[in-house]
């Protein structure tokens, strides 16, 4: 079949032709929207999920929502290295600058851009110029506190927000990668902006680990938050996800063959992309059949090796790729912590800080107390794909190492 016109698109948040199974969680994000709008009180939402389950995707298209609303809306990615003040500064500059076109919007807007000077300068975040006219708002997010200074900040913005009239979404995504500290300052910041019934609202997307970080840096946060657990497709939306695009380029695919990419893929809509690219590459005509579906598994798992699997592998240390083989040896999961220990010849003490570190980087994450699993799909399979011997480290009985 023609590759020029294969609907499918494999990508980091990029949209799917057919974007099912999330019918729910886009009315759920309209409402709240709405309600923000009206000046009716509404909680921020965070969305939770594992890799690949289509999270980024959801947080675009909320964003395409909230723009079309009427909000100013800004998207931040929260990479591992860079601080929620670093973060925060460039998006509410940008949203300030939207604010200073209307008309009508001054006192409460001047506030808001001194208090974002105040922020810039006490924490040490280069900023653009703001305007000359534009001094430091003393007393007004400048303390060094950080719950204090980010609660100043989103309040200012959202009251030059309400003098304007409009609303303000900020979509955070990666929002596990936030240290507990921030997280903390976040939730004090909405938790006001709330009180006082605010024009500003947050969806965060982050790995499943993220709720239990919300509760650890602040005990109100499951009131403040709409927690929303994203998963695989079921098979119906599967079977859409992968029929529907390919119907609309007048081709067709057999019912054998869509069972099968559902058992390959389990319905993540990620591996859904990448297998309806290959089987549609594989198929020398229309329909695609079940023998197109097994001839295109070796190409997405090739694919998916060479950069889903390979991106996150790359950055582990030697110790770390053996305590996730151990993982896989294993199977797939979750394991309790002494069982992996075990399994490398090491107490759990031992192995605790490289837990720790796996945890950080977004590997696994802590689905109970005591039990690890991968955040990621199937990387149990590629663990054994990019290490096919497991061969454990056994430590010096002299030096213990």
């Amino acid at each position: 079949m023609d590759a020029a016109k294969n609907p499918f698109a494999p990508g980091a948040g990029t949209q799917p032709p057919e974007l099912t199974g999330r019918t729910v969680n886009l009315e759920r994000a309209r409402i709240a929207l709405e309600r923000i709008k009206a000046g009716r009180p509404e909680r921020s939402s965070l969305l939770i999920g594992l890799r690949g389950v289509g999270k980024t995707v959801l947080l675009n298209r909320i964003y395409e929502m909230a723009v079309r609303s009427g909000y100013h809306a800004v998207f931040i990615e929260s990479p591992e290295d860079a601080s929620l003040t670093e973060l925060l500064v460039p998006p509410l500059r940008q949203i300030l600058f939207r604010l200073d076109t209307r008309e009508g919007v001054k006192d409460k807007l001047y506030q808001a851009m001194g208090a974002l000077r105040s922020f810039a300068s006490v924490f040490e975040v280069k900023i653009p110029a703001i305007g000359l006219e534009v001094k430091v708002a003393p007393g007004l997010a400048d303390s060094g506190n950080l719950d204090h200074d980010v609660t100043d900040l989103l309040v200012t913005i959202g009251e030059a927000a309400k003098e304007a009239g409009v609303g303000v979404a900020l979509l955070i995504d990666e929002l596990q990668y936030v240290t507990q500290k921030e997280l903390a300052a976040l939730i004090s910041g909405l938790h006001r902006v709330g009180q006082i019934g605010l024009p500003l609202i947050v969806f965060g997307a982050g790995l499943p680990q993220l709720a239990g970080l919300t509760g650890k840096a602040k005990t109100y946060a499951e009131r403040l938050f709409e927690f929303q657990t994203i998963g695989p497709l079921n098979a119906q939306d599967a079977y859409r996800a992968i029929e529907e695009p390919i119907t609309k380029e007048s081709a067709s695919i057999d019912t054998d063959a869509l069972k099968e990419l559902m058992d390959a893929t389990e319905g993540y809509p990620y591996f859904l992309q990448e297998w309806g690219l290959h089987a549609w590459n594989r198929a020398p005509r229309s329909p695609i059949t079940v023998e197109d579906v097994r001839s295109a598994t070796q190409d997405a798992a090739s694919a998916l090796d060479g950069g889903f699997f390979r991106v996150r592998f790359d950055r582990l240390t030697k110790g770390e790729k053996e305590y996730l083989r151990a993982m896989a040896e294993l199977g797939r999961g979750p394991h309790r912590s002494g069982d992996i220990a075990a399994k490398l010849r090491r107490s759990v003490e031992t192995m605790a800080p490289v837990r720790a570190n796996v945890i950080a980087k977004g590997m696994v994450y802590a689905p109970a107390h005591g039990d690890t699993a991968f955040t990621v799909p199937k990387f149990d399979e590629y663990m054994k794909r990019v290490m096919p011997e497991f061969s454990p480290h056994t430590p010096n009985r002299k030096s213990g190492k």
